[in-house]
């Protein structure tokens, strides 16, 4: 497979099934098992505002190369057909984003570099407003 060929939308399609099983793998590695607890931690992390404000706090603070960038952009940049009530158009469009820079570097077999961006993801959190 070609990743280079496909649209952002499935690159943020894979993104959001890699990043969610990280997050989950990482609340209960820290002892949470209620399932609201589970929820609402998870959520910190994986809501499309919280992922808008962890890939925005990336950018600002040049964690992202180049490659990365541009796979951000190429899932921003998607024609989205539609958008959630409680989440702006462009809080929308910067999770899509972000999913699609986690696929893509899923899907290129660089899980070195995802791993240290999502580890990276754990320690910032708690830096964000929410």
């Amino acid at each position: 497979m070609n990743v280079n060929q496909l649209n952002g939308l499935t690159l943020a399609y894979i993104g959001d099934s890699v990043y969610e099983l990280f997050i989950r793998n990482h609340i209960v590695s820290l002892g949470y098992t209620k399932v609201n607890d589970l929820h609402k931690h998870a959520v910190l992390f994986t809501s499309g505002l919280n992922q808008a404000k962890i890939v925005r706090y990336l950018i600002s603070n040049n964690y992202l190369n180049d490659e990365e960038f541009d796979a951000f952009k190429h899932g921003r940049n998607s024609h989205v057909n539609t958008t959630r009530k409680s989440i702006s158009l462009k809080d929308y469009l910067d999770a899509t984003g972000f999913e699609a820079m986690i696929g893509y570097l899923y899907l290129s077999d660089k899980k070195e570099r995802l791993n240290e961006i999502l580890e990276t993801i754990i320690k910032i959190r708690g830096e964000l407003n929410d």
